[in-house]
């Protein structure tokens, strides 16, 4: 009988000990989490009540418009490698943007357009589109861009920017919806013309078109909502990027040598190529001695602080 009561006691003991060493292993767990930040997504996409883009009303009353604004949230929701991105280092272009789009009195908005053409990053197309707002080359040059072999104003923040805003204003002109002109950006401002008076509707959210422009505003109103709320979407304490310390070079002759001209202003080629991915070449040949503003930053104020 003793034996018995001796086991008994023991087993409890080992019992105790265990959830004691458990409990304690998973508070010490609890805490190293909470010195970390956290990512948690949601499964089922928040959707607010209301949504505009554009400064227009997403009409939500209509489920094939909820679905399609969820399947967008959940691509780029759980797309968590490029979301991060967008939200470290977006603040280094939407001032820019946002200022360009005020001066020609485009809705802010558009600046989630050129983020789902491009990610705001130096990529090019399988079509050929390039830059920021991802114009072809023909589109880029009939709004006043300069491309050649030398010279990419596609990759020109300021000037790409103000190129866009003078198709979006011309596009104005046969649509009577902002978001039809986002629409018009991917499809064409003939094509989507065609189909709307084929269809005989006037919104986009009746537009019955291929797949990638069926999507194409989702995507847009999608990055809006993450962009705008990140922690609605499960991402917290996010540490965006250092602003850079960069200084503008004005220029009006003609530069042999892009590396020699990058140290003489203290700083050094992988810098200006870096900031200035409109220059193409190893030289900047300027027989007109247009004004250009090169951006620079100087090697010491590479160094974080």
């Amino acid at each position: 009988m003793r034996k018995k009561i001796l086991f008994i006691s023991l087993a409890i003991s080992s019992i105790a000990f265990i959830l004691l060493a458990a409990f304690t292993s998973t508070s010490h767990s609890e805490q190293q989490m909470q010195n970390f930040d956290s990512l948690v997504l949601p499964v089922n996409m928040p959707i607010p009540d209301e949504v505009t883009i554009f400064g227009e009303k997403v009409p939500l009353d209509y489920f094939d418009v909820v679905e399609g604004l969820e399947r967008e949230l959940l691509v780029n929701v759980f797309w968590q490698s490029q979301t991060l991105q967008f939200l470290k280092y977006c603040h280094r272009y939407f001032p820019t943007i946002d200022s360009i789009l005020a001066a020609n009195k485009i809705p802010a908005d558009f600046k989630y357009l050129a983020l789902a053409e491009s990610g705001l990053r130096i990529v090019i197309s399988p079509k050929g589109a390039a830059g920021f707002w991802q114009f072809l080359e023909g589109t880029g040059k009939q709004y006043g861009l300069t491309v050649n072999d030398q010279i990419d104003e596609r990759y020109h923040l300021i000037k790409s920017t103000e190129a866009a805003c003078k198709y979006l204003h011309n596009a104005r002109k046969t649509f009577n919806s902002w978001t039809m002109v986002a629409a018009s950006y991917n499809i064409g401002v003939s094509e989507l013309k065609t189909q709307v008076n084929f269809q005989g509707i006037e919104s986009y959210y009746d537009l019955y078109t291929n797949s990638e422009t069926a999507r194409y505003v989702f995507r847009i109103i999608a990055l809006k909502l993450i962009m705008e709320n990140p922690e609605l979407y499960g991402y917290h304490n996010i540490k965006p990027f250092p602003t850079i310390p960069t200084k503008i070079v004005k220029v009006d002759s003609t530069i042999t040598n892009l590396a020699e001209f990058a140290r003489s202003q203290g700083s050094n080629y992988k810098m200006l190529k870096t900031l200035n991915p409109w220059l193409r070449d190893k030289h900047l040949p300027n027989p007109n001695k247009t004004e250009y503003h090169i951006t620079l930053i100087s090697n010491k104020n590479r160094k974080l602080r």
